[in-house]
């Protein structure tokens, strides 16, 4: 038999902690709460999300599959990242050298560096580099997209499908804002991609080379010098998708990515695609705070022990919990504990004896498991005639 046990708390006066992983539960922030969103967003498709948590903070068709230009190449890095050398020497193709623009003017059997393409790549979007490197990491494009597709989807992605590794358009080459995000987050988490996307410019070959040619290389992501806190990620065009941008940014403990796809055509779409970033990003940062509820969690929680060296045994909680809120849904807390009546023992260090929901205004965010604080051995004859022997032992010293 289990017991429930409904904890709420107010967080005002919590201090903030350390965040981790947790199992959360992927949550539309429209549905707890009552401020007005952003206005006037263009994007066919979009989405704010919180990094740690992945929040949905605000969202537009964020679950359907859309074409995505080059914001592709953000997976083509990081798998590249992964699977390869930066220092391998890659030769360019005659395929890779007939890209379409934007491209790097690769010739025939020119030689870079790995890591200098991938500057190439993010830096300038060349089309030219990424079918350069899908060729290097898997022999052929073809194969390179299945393995961008099945890296995707062990990310969680439920939309994705590459057919490209530069974005051009073809055929069933698409992917969801939010697995876009879920993909960008995922990046983020490479400190060698981070290094390349905010870097300004660079000439490659970055050491000398044989059979290699110079080229300089310009940061064409403008959003980098005019959002405060921007710290990436990927520009893309194409006539099916539209202007396309996912956007990075962090002040004080908020990491918040935004991503729009389609936000229009031309001149004027190409401004819009970065409007449409700013005003997802600066709705997150002017209506949301990172707190920590792992504060209030840590109450003392006890259960009774049968046949245990000690009567009572107290829990706590196996991970942490740091949530994007708005100060109304501060106040609107919950925890739910869902534990047995009381514990056998022996009972061991750290083991899982419960889980803790926790919401906001009845929307489950997730779900935590409470855990044993310490270890509790059997009560036997034999340990408690050793405890009676200890004790007058000590009497007579």
């Amino acid at each position: 038999m289990s017991i429930r046990r409904k904890i709420v708390f107010y967080l005002p006066t919590l201090i903030l902690s350390v965040i981790f992983p947790f199992n959360a539960t992927c949550l539309n922030a429209s549905e707890t709460k009552n401020i007005e969103g952003p206005k006037d967003i263009n994007a066919r498709g979009a989405i704010l999300v919180e990094k740690d948590s992945m929040r949905i903070l605000w969202e537009r068709n964020s679950s359907t599959p859309l074409p995505m230009a080059s914001t592709t190449k953000i997976m083509t890095c990081i798998v590249a990242l992964e699977e390869g050398n930066l220092q391998d020497i890659v030769t360019t193709s005659e395929r890779a050298a007939s890209a379409p623009k934007v491209k790097l003017y690769l010739k025939p059997g020119e030689k870079q560096t790995l890591e200098d393409l991938l500057y190439a790549l993010m830096l300038q979007s060349s089309n030219d580099a990424a079918v350069a490197i899908a060729e290097h990491i898997s022999g052929s494009v073809e194969e390179f997209c299945q393995l961008m597709t099945q890296r995707a989807k062990e990310l969680g992605t439920k939309s994705t499908s590459f057919k490209t590794a530069n974005g051009l358009d073809l055929p069933g080459h698409m992917a969801s804002p939010y697995d876009l995000a879920l993909i960008t987050k995922h990046a983020y988490e490479n400190e060698e991609f981070l290094k390349i996307i905010n870097t300004p410019a660079r000439s490659i070959p970055s050491s000398p080379l044989e059979g290699s040619r110079p080229h300089q290389l310009q940061n064409k992501n403008r959003f980098l010098n005019s959002y405060e806190g921007a710290n990436g990620v990927k520009t893309g065009f194409t006539g099916l998708a539209g202007h396309c941008f996912v956007g990075g940014a962090k002040r004080d403990d908020m990491q918040l990515f935004a991503v729009a796809l389609g936000s229009g055509w031309g001149a004027g779409g190409s401004n819009k695609k970065y409007t449409d970033t700013m005003k997802l990003l600066d709705y997150g940062f002017d209506n949301y705070e990172i707190v920590s509820i792992k504060e209030a969690m840590d109450k003392a929680v006890t259960l009774p022990v049968i046949k245990g060296e000690e009567d009572y045994l107290t829990l706590i909680y196996g991970e942490s919990l740091s949530l994007p809120l708005t100060n109304e849904e501060k106040n609107q807390v919950s925890i739910t504990l869902n534990l047995p009546e009381s514990l056998r023992a022996p009972i061991g260090y750290h083991k899982q004896v419960g889980t803790a929901k926790v919401y906001i205004n009845k929307s489950l965010m997730a779900t935590i498991p409470v855990i044993t604080k310490s270890a509790i051995e059997e009560k036997t004859l034999l340990r408690s005639l050793e405890k009676v022997i200890y004790r007058w032992t000590n009497l007579f010293e």
